[in-house]
């Protein structure tokens, strides 16, 4: 019996959702076997985020910032260590269990946008719903919706070659918030934009915050960084620095 109690305490930790932690990750570690070489992306990285943070992983190329932005975001698993996610362990989670995760709980902002070149920025927005499952009447809605959140109401039915950078990064920010996600991930979300258009991304992150998202972001600009509440400094794998700066 106390190995059962043990074994559901590793597994689900009711003291990280009491105290408002969402992410929980401890001395997580990151190894890709090369040939013959062990080439260490993370060492060790041991972190906290609660609910409502506005946080940025900072480091310059080969830090192991995108690495831990894998293992938060569910889509790569550490070799070692342990990782919590709204309470749960996530390595004893099935993959039904992690891919509702990526769908729902977490959504994701890349550099590189990931659009459908042939699909309207409403439908790009709908994707996350058709492979959920949900309604076409509902998709549409909510799809509407969240375009609207981004100022993009009226291109609805544009597709990316007829949108500016930013307004393509803007359909990707409301495909990522349209499940409604507890966590929102940016992984270099101004690094295919001009300075202008990235800062006024920023300031739709910065809006998307004050209505009760949790925000991490990576970056290797500290300009960009700087919109952060809380900038978590990677260098060799390793948290360098962590600090709150608003």
């Amino acid at each position: 019996m106390a190995v059962e109690e043990a074994t559901a305490s590793l597994t689900f930790r009711q003291d990280l959702i009491d105290t408002g932690i969402v992410i929980c990750t401890e001395e997580l570690w990151k190894t890709y076997v090369m040939g013959s070489e062990e080439v260490h992306a993370l060492r060790g990285a041991s972190l906290q985020i609660h609910k409502g943070e506005y946080a940025a992983i900072m480091g310059p190329s080969g830090s192991g910032k995108s690495t831990l932005m894998n293992l938060i975001g569910c889509l790569d698993s550490p070799t070692k260590g342990h990782y919590w996610l709204a309470g749960r362990l996530v390595s004893e989670l099935d993959d039904d269990e992690l891919a509702y995760i990526r769908n729902k709980e977490i959504g994701f902002v890349f550099q590189t946008f990931n659009l459908l070149a042939r699909a309207t920025a409403l439908h790009n927005v709908e994707l996350p719903m058709i492979y959920n499952g949900t309604p076409a009447e509902e998709r549409r809605e909510r799809a509407t919706q969240a375009l609207k959140q981004v100022d993009l109401g009226e291109r609805m039915l544009h597709k990316p070659n007829e949108l500016s950078g930013g307004q393509r990064q803007r359909v990707a920010i409301a495909r990522a918030l349209v499940n409604h996600p507890s966590i929102l991930l940016a992984d270099e979300p101004t690094g295919n934009l001009d300075s202008q258009t990235g800062e006024e991304i920023m300031a739709l992150f910065a809006r998307l915050h004050q209505s009760g998202n949790t925000i991490i972001l990576v970056t290797h600009e500290p300009d960009i960084a700087q919109h952060a509440h809380r900038v978590i400094r990677l260098r060799d794998g390793k948290i360098e620095r962590d600090e709150k700066i608003k």
